[in-house]
């Protein structure tokens, strides 16, 4: 039997949706998206975004003792969310037979958003100790991303500012941001599409519409070599470069990804082995890692663990001279293939998952549009891949060659 085609639709309110039927798995995966994140927070709150998100988890009250947690976990669900730079995703994974409450219950945390003073105290509060837990290198990308941007803001927040917001501020910033034409809901798994439409228009008919708002933090213009530094576990170097518009230069995008792969699995270790002064190398592409996890400007992070006696340009030399040899001479046909189907690999992992499927298919809609359904969502991504050729490596090292990075120090707190 054929699988069932996915289904996409806009509401007449603009929310984007997507279910995609995977019959005989007796799971289900709901995601909602919405374009609004660490850069949309607004002036004095840094921090507003992840604060709504934390709230969009009401807890239980004497009407309704369970919570939004409890009643997902109770139907044998689990749920999460994440803010990111530029967007925010709620996911949750259950058995199929959940599916009617599910839905329900996310249209009626984002529609009856009414957090009081008490409650927005106890997660400011919550959010400290994450922002605490995360300091120096445990938001290394972050710190990263505003050497290259400088006046960026990370997605966690700030807490001075978190610690004066009110319940008025945070409802007025998810009634400005969580409308309905800068959302996504994406539905995946054991169910029947025509019934989830059905139903979705019934119950998210009503959120208000609106298009996704311009960020209030703006991303300042590429700058030349900045360097910052913070404590971390190891004395290094980390040093920030742009990736290509993953929309308007999708093939340029992966090909940068397909070289941080290619450099990584072999180039940078011989590095490590060869110059004196370099300890450990490594280089991701993306959101912590994980590409098309934000929208342009994205980021390719390469840290670089050094000796104490090494200085911080002889270790930045030791990488530019390997982009200098990918930029110089493409690599050979069995270093590509085997860094390309290393990440094949990864890209067919993260397709057998029906949480990753929704997450994508909600981030295709909103931060990557394609110019034809379907072409970004997360089938679409191994047959981009493989498109990539050697040459297309060469050039992608001769790019970040001619552009400009940031330089953060990493200071051994030992």
């Amino acid at each position: 039997m054929s699988p069932a085609a996915t289904v996409t639709r806009t509401l007449g309110n603009g929310l984007r949706l997507t279910v995609e039927p995977e019959p005989g798995r007796g799971l289900v995966a709901v995601a909602l998206t919405v374009a609004a994140g660490g850069a949309h927070d607004p002036a004095g709150r840094h921090g507003m975004a992840h604060l709504v998100e934390h709230l969009m988890f009401p807890r239980g009250t004497a009407a309704d003792p369970d919570g939004h947690v409890g009643r997902v976990e109770g139907a044998g669900g689990m749920c999460n969310a994440e803010t990111h730079r530029d967007h925010t995703v709620f996911h949750t994974v259950a058995p199929a037979d959940a599916l009617p409450g599910i839905l329900e219950w996310e249209a009626r945390r984002l529609l009856d958003f009414a957090p009081g003073d008490a409650v927005v105290r106890t997660e400011t509060e919550i959010i400290g100790e994450e922002i605490r837990g995360a300091v120096g290198g445990g938001r290394l990308w972050d710190t990263a991303y505003a050497s290259l941007h400088p006046g960026s803001r990370d997605s966690y927040g700030t807490v001075a500012e978190l610690r004066h917001a009110t319940a008025a501020e945070a409802l007025a910033f998810q009634r400005a941001h969580y409308t309905a034409g800068a959302m996504a809901l994406t539905v995946v798994g054991d169910v029947d599409a025509e019934w989830v439409a059905e139903r979705a228009g019934e119950l998210f008919g009503g959120v208000a519409a609106g298009s996704p708002r311009t960020p209030d933090g703006k991303v300042a213009s590429l700058s030349p070599v900045t360097t910052g530094s913070i404590p971390y576990a190891a004395s290094g170097v980390a040093l920030a470069h742009a990736l290509p518009d993953a929309v308007s230069e999708r093939h340029a995008y992966l090909a940068h990804v397909v070289l941080a792969e290619l450099l990584g699995r072999a180039r940078l270790p011989g590095a490590v082995r060869t110059h004196a002064g370099l300890t450990s190398a490594s280089v991701i592409c993306g959101y912590y890692g994980e590409w098309l996890a934000s929208a342009a400007p994205d980021l390719a992070l390469v840290l670089l663990g050094r000796s104490g006696t090494a200085r911080t340009d002889e270790v930045v030399d030791a990488w530019l001279g390997l982009l200098r040899e990918a930029g110089e001479r493409p690599p050979s046909a069995t270093e590509h293939r085997r860094a390309v189907n290393a990440l094949l690999v990864n890209c067919h992992r993260h397709a057998d998952s029906l949480a990753a499927r929704a997450v994508a298919h909600g981030r295709a809609a909103l931060l990557f549009p394609g110019r034809f359904p379907g072409d970004n969502g997360p089938d679409a991504l191994a047959g981009q891949l493989a498109a990539v050729t050697p040459a297309d490596v060469s050039a992608a090292a001769r790019r970040l060659l001619a552009a400009p990075y940031g330089v953060t120090e990493l200071v051994s707190q030992h």
